[in-house]
């Protein structure tokens, strides 16, 4: 009788390592770079929140997955979701910062943040942001865009080129404004206002047809406007935000270990954000200041009663735009302590 004798591997399987580990390979995900964009400086709070996410998604994800920023890109780099963004914008960008105001044309629940005088210390505007996140994500992804983080800027002021003394100092002005609330209430406070994106507003500052402009102070001093506007007046408007985003195809895209690493780099992103904005604000103080800037703390009575008046017919514009589910959240914030 023939012994029994264990199978061997037979020649023509001596492959099969080399089969596995390539198998192995095609399950790794490739590596996926995001090119985003945002026209802020490097050194604004949205580039600064740019190049934080960059690095938390390089080191949760040992590499694999990047974002490569652009920096000042201009409007036309924006990633407006559809059907805003021609083709060959959706081309260059996979995502990137949008500001609130820009938003805003597309849905008027983005005004929220630039109401006047709701929100205005850093606080309530963090308790305001909290309670309005899951409508801004559920309004981004009904654009196209996947919400990553909220970038919180420092208050808007206004920047001048003559001093901010008087109501009839505020009536001489012609002022940069960012959407249709701040255009609105220049003009009920008796100002000239122009709505321009500020990428734009530069060439109008040298030719002297704007002489004032409503931003935040971070973006006014990474732009440094006090190369034509040496005044700026804390009015306490608003503090505003705004949103970094990824299309909602390249997140679907992701396998679900690469979307909990995005997650979590961008909830990092997002809490670096505001702490970064509790010292923000006296250092850009101290840098206008050392530029040649006069800062002052607050505007004159007569002026901001004046603002303060004309704030009123925005905010109930806003209310009858948007809805009762978003005046809802008006209620819930005041509810919660208000400013």
């Amino acid at each position: 009788m023939t012994p029994f004798v264990p199978a061997r591997a037979q020649p023509a399987s001596a492959p099969a390592p080399a089969a596995s580990a390539a198998s192995a390979a095609a399950s790794v995900p490739a590596p996926v770079t995001w090119r985003m964009t945002t026209e802020a400086p490097a050194a604004g709070m949205a580039g600064e929140g740019l190049s934080t996410f960059a690095e938390e998604m390089k080191a949760r994800s040992g590499g694999t997955l990047l974002v490569a920023p652009a920096f000042e890109a201009g409007v036309d780099a924006r990633p407006l979701p559809p059907p805003a963004a021609t083709a060959a914008r959706d081309a260059r960008s996979d995502g990137g910062d949008i500001p609130a105001e820009a938003l805003g044309q597309l849905d008027p629940l983005f005004q929220l943040p630039s109401l006047p005088f709701i929100a205005t210390s850093l606080e309530s505007a963090r308790r305001l942001a909290g309670l309005a996140r899951a409508d801004y994500a559920r309004a981004l992804a009904a654009q196209g865009q996947h919400l990553l983080y909220i970038t919180p800027w420092p208050p808007t002021g206004l920047w001048s080129r003559a001093p901010l003394a008087s109501l009839a100092d505020l009536r001489a002005l012609t002022v940069r404004t960012a959407d249709t609330i701040s255009t609105g209430l220049i003009r009920a406070a008796g100002a000239r206002a122009v709505e321009l994106p500020l990428s734009d507003t530069m060439p109008r500052l040298r030719e002297g047809s704007v002489n004032a402009v409503l931003c935040s102070g971070d973006d006014g001093a990474a732009r440094k406007l006090w190369r034509y506007l040496p005044n700026f007046t804390a009015i306490g408007y608003a503090m505003p935000l705004s949103f970094t985003t990824v299309g909602n195809a390249s997140y679907a895209a992701l396998t679900p270990a690469q979307r909990e690493v995005v997650d979590a780099a961008a909830q990092a992103t997002e809490q670096r954000q505001w702490a970064r904005l509790s010292t923000r604000i006296a250092e850009n103080a101290a840098q206008m200041m050392a530029n040649g800037v006069t800062v002052r703390g607050e505007a004159e009575p007569g002026v901001r009663a004046a603002l303060r008046a004309a704030a009123s017919a925005p905010v109930a514009a806003w209310r009858a735009r948007t809805g009762r589910a978003a005046g809802a959240i008006l209620d819930a914030f005041a509810a919660s302590g208000g400013d």
